[in-house]
């Protein structure tokens, strides 16, 4: 599974980048069928300006998640875990 980071309207530090990286590759435990996963990391003008973006390929259907908070962490945590719980309906709804 290629993980490909973006970030938008800021220069995200090698910190950040190796959270994202460590978060979503656990995505790979649920779906053998993942291929490219895309996270966008980007800014808004809103008070939970931290937006996360991640989107996918899997079972044959595109998965997109968004979630923003106020720090990127938690935001790719709320995504991460979202992501998850949409990989196993679409593995269930290919199952039955």
């Amino acid at each position: 599974m290629e993980i490909r980071t973006k970030s938008l309207k800021f220069d995200a530090d090698q910190k950040l980048l190796d959270y994202v990286e460590k978060k979503v590759s656990k995505l790979s435990r649920f779906s053998d069928s993942l291929d490219d996963v895309e996270v966008t990391l980007s800014l808004l003008k809103e008070p939970e300006n931290k937006n996360v973006k991640i989107q996918t390929r899997a079972y044959g259907h595109d998965l997109l998640i968004e979630r923003s908070a106020t720090s990127f962490e938690d935001a790719v945590s709320a995504a991460v875990d979202a992501m998850k719980e949409k990989i196993v309906r679409t593995k269930e709804k290919i199952a039955d």
